[in-house]
């Protein structure tokens, strides 16, 4: 639960006054704030909801979060602005669902001889129909979001099949062996903390991951569902193909949150459209050190971050690099767009390193 549970009033009195460089602060104008402040959804989310963690963490960049899927529409006046500068887009108009032939890609590994990349993964975020997301869910949808996930996640075969570990009740043993993997998350970020992403922890919580350890899903961490395809080395193709049998597995014994503008919903308005992150672990030493470095990944709609994360540090010239449009473009083109980018990256460290110059 948030630590300190301020009225709306003295929210906006705090973020109103302050110099926060939010989205948030910038589109909740006075006239928004009195258009939206008695407004309510159906689900019981208020702007207070909404808005509650951007204003207790006045550094955030975006600031605000759904209380459920219908925020997006009720206080329109505050969000549909957020998502048009975050994403760059003119236009709320989202393409249906593709995620291209999966028999005939057109790639296969990018890095063939194993000389950049350390690891490649791909993820997508989907929230259960008829739920609400963090604020305005409460223990027993957590828990009944989470029967109805492992009752699907029982159904996958073959590459996909594994086990479900609920956090409540995990032994000492599996949580090490966890944390060795990287797979398990935990309930240690203020910012989503203050937004409710923590109440009755650890209850309804849990991770799935296949027997091969390539195919993970996380139950209730910030949006109902992560699901995730990874792999050593730098075949995208298999992740991608992995990726999708699963999430079309799933998607016969679940209904997702959809939008006709937006594509999927999730908690957070920065990840909504396709909701996917495709990214590889890159060695490249000599890009990075490039004065254009940043420059040349924002020319080629790539986002470089450290290998723990946004805003981590670079370890040894390795670097997580992902796409990052994620709305007004299909499935299938966002995972183009890191390809051409990624394929684009090992061209330049390969001329620095042979030449010495781009």
């Amino acid at each position: 639960m948030p630590e300190e549970k301020l009225s709306l009033q003295e929210l906006w009195k705090r973020v109103s006054t302050s110099d926060s460089g939010s989205l948030m602060k910038k589109h909740l104008t006075p006239s928004v704030y009195n258009r939206l402040k008695s407004k309510v959804t159906d689900y019981g989310g208020t702007l207070a909801d909404c808005i509650r963690s951007g204003c207790m963490h006045l550094k955030s960049h975006c600031g605000i979060y759904a209380s459920d899927p219908e925020a997006y529409d009720t206080f329109s006046d505050v969000f549909y602005p957020i998502i048009r500068e975050y994403h760059k887009v003119d236009k709320l108009e989202h393409p249906a669902p593709d995620f291209g032939d999966l028999n005939n890609l057109g790639f296969g590994d990018l890095d063939p001889k194993g000389q950049f990349i350390n690891s490649t993964r791909i993820r997508v975020g989907r929230s259960h129909a008829n739920y609400g997301f963090p604020p305005t869910s409460t223990k027993e949808d957590r828990l009944e979001m989470e029967k109805m996930t492992v009752d699907a996640l029982r159904t996958l075969r073959g590459e996909l099949a594994g086990k479900y570990y609920p956090l409540t009740g995990m032994t000492p043993a599996v949580q090490k062996q966890m944390t060795e993997d990287h797979f398990l998350f935990r309930d240690d970020d203020p910012v989503l903390g203050d937004a409710h992403g923590y109440d009755d922890w650890p209850a309804g919580r849990g991770i799935f991951f296949s027997n091969n350890k390539k195919f993970l899903v996380w139950v209730n961490e910030e949006d109902h569902l992560r699901i995730i395809s990874m792999q050593q080395g730098g075949h995208l193709a298999e992740v991608w193909q992995r990726l999708v049998k699963g999430l079309h597995a799933l998607e016969k014994k679940l209904t997702f949150a959809h939008h006709p503008k937006f594509g999927y919903l999730t908690f957070c308005p920065t990840n909504l459209g396709t909701t996917l992150r495709a990214s590889v672990h890159i060695r490249i030493p000599h890009l990075s050190k490039h004065k254009d470095f940043n420059k040349i990944c924002e020319g080629l709609n790539l986002q470089p971050r450290g290998i723990h994360g946004e805003h981590s540090d670079s370890v040894g010239g390795v670097y997580d690099i992902s796409n990052k449009r994620r709305m007004g473009l299909s499935e299938i083109e966002a995972v183009q767009e890191m390809r051409r980018g990624v394929e684009k990256i090992i061209e330049l460290e390969s001329g620095l390193k042979t030449k010495g110059k781009l």
